[in-house]
């Protein structure tokens, strides 16, 4: 029989340590092995109770969550999901948090009612789930290196680059985005997984590092050359095309969609919209989002890279596109920058 998740709740709150260890408890897959008050008293409990998993609050005194996971990486490298409140600094945090090795977060309901935390429970549940069977080998990213693979599939000029991810995709997007040459001559697109308000601050992040402008996509924004738009999160965002200008449309999401937004909905109006024209990237991340709209971009003559395995945070979404047979090549991160440039005809 496997043995349970050990798992390490660490909230300044005592309330929220309460419910969170509740919420844990009630799957017969987890345990919890303990709780601290703030970053100092769970870098000790750490040390003796040797848990596979830490959920860790973003904002505590003494130290704050960042400064703990930074502490917690380079001391006793630990899967870490963080709990977030949508605060500009609690949203700031994770965003850093997750580009420094965090697996993924879940955001605090404004609420402690019961729908409220029984929807906490199940993500918070599953992501902890997924963190404990991540390699953290995975987050050492390599040297750049060039693909062995010919320089331009014939007769494929692309327009456009969109790209979908979940969970590992801060980190996988800050990588890739920062080694891209501005100037680059593709707009770029992407939908990654994130609960409301989150985007935002991911987008103003990423355009602080990258040398391409990085913005939260707005209704009716213009595709252009080095630009990056990433989806708001809680909305679907699609792609347009009138007179060769693309544009995006940014709609709220329906409520039987499971994925807002949805990898699936930007491939499949991306397909619609430029045809043969689609550089398409599905990245790391849980579920399978991503392969049905693959499979409209590659009936168009669109071409579509899958992360590696061994790159994967989470290898989710690339194997449901890679098992669909919707997928051109399957490189690891490091060898995707260099891939892009080639199929966009610059350098990196």
């Amino acid at each position: 029989m496997q043995q349970p998740i050990r798992v390490l709740v660490v909230d300044d709150s005592a309330l929220m340590r309460q419910i969170i260890t509740d919420i844990l408890k009630a799957d017969p897959g987890i345990q919890v092995v303990g709780g601290a008050r703030d970053g100092l008293d769970a870098l000790e409990k750490i040390s003796w109770l040797k848990p596979d998993v830490v959920t860790l609050d973003v904002e505590m005194p003494r130290l704050d969550g960042l400064a703990t996971l930074e502490r917690i990486m380079a001391a006793h490298p630990l899967p870490v999901v963080m709990l977030s409140a949508l605060t500009t600094r609690g949203a700031e945090i994770t965003i850093r948090a997750l580009e420094l090795g965090a697996i993924d977060f879940v955001a605090k309901p404004h609420t402690v009612q019961q729908d409220a935390l029984g929807a906490l429970g199940r993500e918070l549940a599953q992501k902890v789930k997924a963190a404990a069977r991540v390699d953290l080998k995975r987050l050492q990213r390599p040297a750049l290196e060039s693909p062995l693979v010919p320089a331009r599939p014939p007769g494929f000029s692309p327009a456009i680059v969109v790209i979908g991810l979940s969970s590992g995709g801060p980190s996988a997007l800050s990588y890739l985005l920062t080694q891209l040459p501005d100037p680059f001559p593709l707009g770029i697109v992407i939908a990654q997984h994130m609960p409301p308000g989150f985007t935002r601050y991911l987008a103003e992040r990423l355009d602080s590092i990258c040398r391409l402008r990085v913005r939260e996509a707005r209704e009716g924004d213009l595709i252009e050359p080095g630009l990056v738009l990433i989806a708001p999160a809680g909305s679907q965002l699609r792609v347009q095309r009138s007179f060769q200008e693309g544009r995006v449309s940014v709609q709220e999401a329906g409520p039987r969609d499971i994925y807002k937004p949805s990898a699936d909905i930007l491939f499949a109006s991306a397909a619609e919209a430029y045809g043969r024209q689609v550089l398409a990237l599905i990245l790391t991340g849980m579920g399978s989002d991503g392969a049905v709209g693959l499979a409209a971009v590659k009936e168009r003559g669109g071409f579509v890279i899958a992360e590696a395995p061994e790159t994967c945070l989470i290898y989710g979404m690339p194997r449901a596109a890679v098992e669909a047979g919707v997928v051109d090549e399957v490189l690891p991160l490091n060898q995707i920058p260099v891939r892009l440039c080639q199929l966009a005809g610059v350098r990196c």
